[in-house]
């Protein structure tokens, strides 16, 4: 059977999720780099891990292989041009971003709803993406806020249920 590209793309934007950024350092100059992720996920509470799959051909696909550590950064509903920004390629993402350095040095983006810093624990092959396992090593959140949502190709704001379908 033979799955048609556009159907399996329509089908997935059915899920709606969360967006991050994810950040990490180069391993040789060690300068911020980041990108938009949408496919994260919790993994383990004990160790306590998380995933994120980036596309193979990612430009700065090195920094998160290599660097040993990265955070995640889990966007409010505020944060869509940050979104929007770190998923085009450029070479002043980072112009006007206001972060901080955690403790192995990654970025942190200030204003998340979350962040959680990981060392690198595992790299797994996902057809065109590649799949990287972190342990939390650091948490940062703050109370309240609402999350930044994708859900069929567009951004969404977390809002009150619709009524029910008559």
């Amino acid at each position: 059977m033979t799955v048609d590209d556009r159907s399996f793309r329509k089908a997935l934007g059915c899920f709606a999720s969360g967006v991050t950024v994810v950040t990490a350092l180069t391993p040789d100059s060690r300068q911020p780099v980041g990108v938009t992720v949408s496919a994260f996920s919790s993994l383990s509470l004990d160790p306590p891990l998380v995933l994120f799959c980036l596309g193979a051909k990612t430009s700065s696909l090195d920094a998160f292989t290599n660097f040993g550590h990265f955070a995640i950064n889990m966007l409010a509903e505020t944060q869509r041009d940050l979104s929007i920004r770190f998923a085009r390629r450029s070479d002043d993402k980072w112009a006007g971003v206001d972060w901080s350095a955690g403790t192995s040095g990654v970025p942190l983006i200030k204003g998340c709803l979350a962040s959680l810093e990981c060392s690198l624990e595992n790299k797994i092959d996902g057809g065109d993406h590649l799949i990287l396992i972190g342990r939390v090593q650091s948490i940062k959140h703050q109370e309240g806020g609402a999350p930044l949502l994708y859900f069929r190709g567009a951004y969404m704001n977390y809002g009150p249920p619709p009524p029910p379908a008559q």
